[in-house]
């Protein structure tokens, strides 16, 4: 599987090693640079932006008791729970 072009991520995984990691595999690091680096990394600002709609997703589905607590130990039994509460969430 070839590696993915961006990496998006908040402030807790700005590492070096991270992003020379990153770099080797040709993955653009888009990860905002703590306040505290000596060494402050330029990112899309405009991609970060776009971060908060996976989060919101995520969000939305831990509201499912059943996929936040992943009450189902069989893995087809779990994905077809997540697309049932996912298509229900997008009819609302």
């Amino acid at each position: 599987m070839p590696p993915s072009v961006e990496l998006v991520a908040d402030k807790g995984y700005d590492s070096k090693a991270l992003r020379d990691w990153l770099e080797e595999r040709g993955t653009k690091a888009v990860i905002p640079p703590r306040k505290n680096r000596k060494v402050q990394y330029d990112y899309d600002k405009e991609i970060y932006k776009q971060r908060n709609i996976i989060e919101r997703m995520f969000c939305r589905l831990k509201d499912w008791r059943r996929i936040a607590t992943r009450f189902d130990r069989n893995i087809k039994n779990f994905l077809a729970a997540v697309a049932l509460a996912a298509a229900i969430i997008w009819w609302l």
